[in-house]
């Protein structure tokens, strides 16, 4: 009679070397990039001196003026604010930087558009010299184009008014190649399509290329509102009353009298950072995406 045989019991699964103790595999993933671990601490570094002005704008005078300097303010103190406002004409430096700015980046939108269109799609003779002579135009330095530009303005009538701002910055070169780059990424069957059905250019840039091309758009906008939002040197060069002040000529002049009052001081700074900041987070994404899908292409 033969002996009944158990079945052979189950081995245990091998144990690698790269196992913990409780079997887990080690070198998991991290659920972020391991470069954030550096952009971080870089991120925060920049972002020091913001949080250092958006701090004192809300102290009093004493603590600012004391040393050694205090970190956090003993309370929300809003009368830097209440004296910008109230007692300098910041609230019409800011219209008037808004008008230049909402001027300048909607022809750049128009005009970069047409011009960018018609570089990328049209060939006319002449169209790539043209081209080239039109980008070279962006090494040239300012300093070398204001006094021209001065003279032009003040045969149109326009110094010391508004329209000086407005009429140099209709449109730059740069909106233009940038559009004209990220028209040439898109396929041209979708225009011949709309060409079969009898659209003209101008339709069909406006029903179907302009939409398809947001994230460019978007980075016009934004690099032109913060261009002309910033501007200082032309401003300082073309406006002389006060009343047609920008808010970085008006700032400067501002700070200049009142440089013992820093809680107005850096309230004023603080008004006049918040547009830009919040222009360039509202259209992050898409300006990523531009800079990630405009090519060189020729």
């Amino acid at each position: 009679m033969t002996a009944l045989t158990s079945p052979p019991a189950a081995r245990a699964p091998e144990r690698t070397a790269s196992d913990g103790p409780t079997g887990r595999r080690r070198g998991a993933r991290l659920p972020f990039s391991g470069w954030h671990l550096l952009l971080a601490p870089l991120a925060l570094l920049f972002a020091l001196p913001l949080v250092w002005l958006l701090l004192s704008s809300v102290m009093t005078n004493a603590e600012i003026n004391r040393f050694p300097p205090a970190l956090w303010p003993s309370g929300i103190d809003l009368g830097g604010y209440r004296y910008v406002l109230g007692n300098a004409m910041f609230p019409r430096w800011f219209a008037n930087s808004l008008i230049v700015s909402a001027v300048a980046v909607t022809s750049n939108l128009l005009f970069g558009a047409l011009g960018g269109y018609a570089f990328a799609r049209m060939r006319f003779r002449g169209s790539r010299t043209l081209l080239v002579l039109m980008l070279a135009t962006m090494a040239v330095p300012f300093q070398l184009t204001m006094i021209p530009t001065f003279l032009v303005m003040k045969r149109l009538g326009l110094i010391d008014t508004l329209g000086a701002l407005i009429v140099p910055s209709l449109v730059t070169p740069f909106a233009v190649f940038l559009l004209r780059q990220f028209f040439l990424s898109l396929p041209r069957e979708l225009e011949e399509a709309a060409w079969i059905d009898g659209c003209s250019r101008l339709r069909v840039l406006f029903t179907i290329v302009l939409p398809l091309s947001r994230p460019a758009l978007s980075t016009v906008a934004v690099l032109t509102f913060l261009t002309t939002w910033n501007d200082l040197t032309w401003p300082l060069i073309a406006i002389n009353h006060d009343t047609q002040y920008t808010l970085q000529l008006g700032l400067t002049t501002f700070q200049g009298q009142h440089h013992t009052k820093w809680s107005a001081v850096m309230a004023g700074n603080v008004i006049t950072v918040l547009p830009v900041l919040l222009a360039f987070l509202g259209a992050q994404k898409s300006f990523i995406r531009s800079i990630t899908s405009t090519g060189l292409k020729g």
